[in-house]
């Protein structure tokens, strides 16, 4: 009995520990950095990306392995009735016969006109440009994870301002009922004031539906299933000094050095060069070499010496196999003459491909050099917005704690409390939205300088 008690309670206490541990996996803390590499490592469209890649890196093993000899063998063995002409004896025959052929041939190409060089060359660029549009979507899913979880970071700040607003109008309630049950103020102002902290407390809500909606963003663009445990590292970021930005062109001089979407478009102008180069290599002559050997067996082939014991007797296949064998050797120079203006078609497609290319290149650059511009615009304009509003803020506080003190003492109704109050609260949400909008447009030139996305300078 005491030995059943005692594995009742290792059971419990094993139970209690497995449940602690599972809680503590799904409890688990994700940091920026987490939801990041975890976004990098389990994306579908990342993946599909590099698959695209891995199918050019296969093309190019393959043109490279174009230059080696092709050598072919091939085996037969075949029945024929009636009348026929005998491929061993070139005899007609009309009888069943038997026959089986063996042979194997090589072919190498000595020169085309470099097409096959310049066939490696263009399948060389195609590849390294799409690993530049693998590192392309890697950059845009980690600017879209860092935006969804600077979201949820604002969304709790949020709720917390909000939750904060809701408390001091309690207060004030309490403090306003109290005055009005004896006499000093009307119950009119009473009812304002719970009805100004209704309205917060409807803000409140609409807040925390905002923080969850940001989790499940998060989640969905993570590609996991969304689970009420979901947490994240939430840091209190603060905006200590002026920033120190670099001017704008000199991020785009580095970016068009740097950024995947500049190295893809240049490296497909370069294969659209390379396509040049084998177009015009129809033009040339090609030689190619080719070497041969077949033998083959029949059993009409019959011992013809009279002298032989085994006159008119089939010969034997190892004697056959030997006796037939034949090797050819031969030497090819093809040279294009006319066909139909085939080679003068292509040449032209390959040069309009170029002119496509080096247009494709340059609207690439300008659609950097605009967004660099622009961002840059926007977090000056963002960080002036958050140095306005932060002094705006001050103002509002001040005013507020004035009304707040008169209106305790009846100076002022209600009505102008509630507008202070409100006044206050926009003027939060405000400096709270001018924070995380700088926060994220700092990020973005830091990302066009191939800085890592991390928020950790704010803390």
């Amino acid at each position: 009995m005491k030995k059943f008690k005692s594995l009742k309670v290792a059971v419990l206490v094993f139970g209690l520990i497995s449940i602690s541990i599972q809680g503590f996996s799904q409890s688990e803390i994700w940091t920026l950095r987490d939801c990041i590499d975890y976004a990098l490592d389990n994306n579908i469209q990342i993946k599909q990306s590099e698959l695209a890649s891995e199918s050019n890196k296969t093309t190019l093993l393959q043109s490279k392995l174009n230059l080696l000899p092709s050598v072919n063998g091939s085996v037969s063995h075949s029945y024929g009735w009636g009348r026929s002409v005998d491929m061993a004896t070139y005899e007609y025959t009309n009888q069943q016969t038997t026959q089986d052929y063996f042979s194997i041939s090589g072919n190498v190409t000595i020169f085309n006109g470099l097409q096959k060089f310049n066939e490696i060359k263009k399948n060389q660029y195609e590849y390294l440009a799409s690993k530049f549009d693998s590192d392309k979507m890697r950059d845009d899913v980690s600017l879209l994870i860092a935006a969804a979880y600077l979201q949820i970071l604002f969304s709790h700040e949020l709720v917390q301002t909000s939750r904060e607003s809701v408390e001091v109008t309690k207060l004030q309630i309490d403090r306003t009922k109290k005055m009005v049950d004896a006499g000093t103020l009307a119950k009119g102002s009473l009812l304002d004031i719970q009805s100004q902290g209704a309205a917060e407390e409807l803000n409140l809500i609409n807040a925390e539906n905002q923080l969850n909606l940001a989790y499940l963003d998060l989640q969905q663009f993570l590609d996991i299933e969304a689970v009420e445990d979901f947490v994240i590292d939430k840091p209190q970021l603060i905006i200590k000094k002026e920033p120190e930005l670099i001017p704008a062109m000199q991020i785009y001089r580095y970016a068009l050095t740097n950024l995947p979407e500049i190295k893809s478009a240049e490296y497909r102008l370069k294969s659209s060069e390379k396509s040049l180069a084998i177009a015009k290599g129809n033009r040339s002559p090609s030689l190619s070499l080719r070497a041969g050997w077949g033998t083959n067996y029949s059993d009409q082939i019959t011992v013809f010496d009279p002298t032989d014991p085994n006159f008119g007797e089939v010969v034997n296949f190892g004697d056959q196999f030997n006796d037939n064998q034949n090797r050819t050797l031969s030497i090819s120079l093809s040279i294009p003459i006319f066909n139909g203006y085939q080679v003068s078609t292509y040449i032209s497609q390959s040069k309009l491909g170029i002119e496509n290319s080096q247009y494709n290149l340059q609207i690439q650059k300008n659609q950097v050099r605009k967004n660099v511009e622009q961002a840059f615009a926007d977090a000056v304009a963002a960080y002036k917005s958050f140095n306005a509003t932060k002094k705006s803020l001050l103002s509002f506080s001040e005013a507020f704690m004035y009304m707040e003190k008169k209106f305790n003492v009846g100076m002022v109704n209600s009505i102008d409390y509630n507008v202070a109050k409100q006044l206050l609260t926009k003027a939060e949400s405000a400096l709270l939205s001018a924070k995380y909008n700088y926060i994220f447009k700092a990020k973005i030139l830091d990302f066009y300088m191939s800085k890592p996305l991390s928020i950790d300078e704010y803390k």
